[in-house]
């Protein structure tokens, strides 16, 4: 009867132990997987963000990247196919809502938990050596010739590449565009001489412009930058179809377990509030907005109905949002 007993307790003393196991998250090293190449606005976020968060939980945070596909549907597909266990998280922005009417991505953005950390306004740019040393100058010549003006804005369904089709349909003007995975490698093309002009976000051009490298035409909302134009102020036209928005942070699978996203949750808030994360915004000219959650998940569901139909109404869309079920904005 003694020996019975103590086969019970050992058992039950087994079972508790790996119920505490089960519970513990996490008890290994998290790897975050960006959509967009190395370099660009979401990867130097993602790098950021997730070395903070590190020194809030018990273990490392890797961060890797995943590139290609429509609007970055290769990384997205390669985390949403992992376990829903927090330990494969997913680096993004914006521009991954419209994967869906894309054709990449099968799934409505609902299928993601994300934490956004913040973002930085889209602009026009050349180089030194352009012909185009002005705004006005870059849509004359592409208002007489059509598709001459080689654009490159990140890849197709970014949020640059949505700010090129809104900027020409705004201005009544067509781009070439010249499609590239990441903004860093659509920074490359044009310091290369492989395109004409580049729209990114001024985070992402900041250190070329300063260098000289990178020669700002106008910003594309409705406030100037510093010593950069608005679009808005020299082609009023352009304000029905912008400004567009980023949001950049990362996510998790929506359906991984609540204590996944409350230990994620928890260093998150931590790492925004951290001194080197308001230091890091101020130097790369970024607004950070710390939303995660339900917050968070609304933000990306009004995104993915405006860019979703934006995408539709300018002729660019291969699925009908309809389809998808994305309400129309």
């Amino acid at each position: 009867m003694l020996r019975a007993i103590a086969c019970v307790g050992a058992i039950l003393t087994a079972m508790a132990a790996q119920g505490a196991a089960a519970q513990s998250y996490p008890d290994k090293s998290i790897t975050t997987v960006v959509v967009w190449g190395e370099g660009g606005g979401t990867d130097s976020i993602n790098r950021m963000i997730m070395a903070e968060m590190a020194k809030f939980l018990p273990v490392d945070i890797e961060v890797t990247n995943v590139t290609g596909g429509a609007a970055g549907s290769n990384g997205m597909n390669f985390v949403h196919e992992k376990p829903a266990d927090g330990y494969t998280l997913v680096g993004l922005s914006e521009s991954n809502v419209t994967a869906g009417v894309l054709g990449g991505f099968g799934e409505r953005f609902d299928v993601w938990y994300p934490f956004i950390v913040g973002g930085s306004p889209d602009l026009v740019s050349s180089t030194p050596k352009s012909q185009y040393l002005t705004f006005e100058a870059l849509i004359e010549d592409a208002r007489a010739n059509p598709r001459k003006v080689r654009v490159a804005a990140g890849g197709a369904g970014s949020i640059h590449h949505l700010n090129m089709l809104a900027l020409a349909k705004g201005a009544k003007v067509e781009f070439e565009f010249i499609p590239h995975n990441g903004s860093g490698p659509s920074h490359e093309a044009a310091l290369n001489g492989d395109v004409d002009v580049v729209i990114t976000s001024l985070a992402e051009q900041y250190d070329l412009i300063d260098q000289g490298q990178l020669y700002p035409l106008a910003m594309l909302t409705p406030e100037p930058g510093s010593e950069i134009p608005s679009a808005f102020d020299l082609f009023p036209e352009v304000a029905e179809y912008l400004p567009l928005k980023q949001a950049i942070g990362f996510a998790i699978r929506a359906d991984a377990p609540d204590r996944v996203k409350t230990a994620l949750e928890a260093a998150f808030e931590q790492a925004m509030q951290a001194d080197a994360v308001a230091q890091w915004a101020l130097f790369n000219a970024y607004d950070l907005s710390g939303k995660s959650g339900a917050e968070a998940m609304d933000t990306f569901a009004k995104l993915e109905s405006n860019f979703a139909w934006t995408l539709h109404d300018l002729g660019a869309a291969q699925v009908n949002p309809a389809s998808l079920g994305i309400p129309k904005p």
